[in-house]
């Protein structure tokens, strides 16, 4: 009896100094991700739209994905992914299991397009005008 409460102490004691959970790590790396993050336009109004945003500091470089939902006007939902980290800044749209990554190619005029091969996505203000060929869809950003 008592080999088995000195073996069950023993036990307790070996798993309490083994689940020790150490806050330290690596120290160059910021992260701040959060589910409500406000976005501004260019005005600086907030917009509540804003669906998830994820922004993480390395070294000074600071890296943003935000995702929202946008409507088309048959009603399909799209999620619209914006990425834009010192190596690049693209836009990435998933609809139907499949997605396609622009890489933005320029500013105009509160506009800013994102373009590869037949495909251009214009972004200003809350629509997104996706063109594929002779294709072209308007999209919104919408709450879900």
């Amino acid at each position: 009896m008592k080999k088995g409460i000195l073996t069950a102490v023993a036990l307790t004691a070996l798993s309490l100094i083994g689940c020790k959970k150490a806050e330290s790590g690596n120290k160059s790396i910021i992260k701040s991700d959060s589910s409500v993050t406000a976005v501004t336009d260019h005005n600086g109004k907030i917009d509540s739209a804003s669906a998830n945003s994820t922004i993480v500091d390395v070294n000074g470089k600071r890296f943003e994905k935000t995702d929202f939902v946008y409507k088309a006007t048959d009603g399909t939902l799209v999620k619209v992914v914006f990425k834009n980290d010192p190596k690049e800044n693209t836009v990435a749209i998933t609809s139907n299991k499949k997605t396609f990554t622009l890489p933005k190619t320029e500013d105009k005029d509160g506009e800013t397009i994102y373009k590869k091969d037949d495909m251009t996505a214009r972004v200003k203000g809350d629509s997104l005008h996706l063109e594929q060929g002779n294709n072209v869809i308007e999209l919104k950003k919408t709450k879900i």
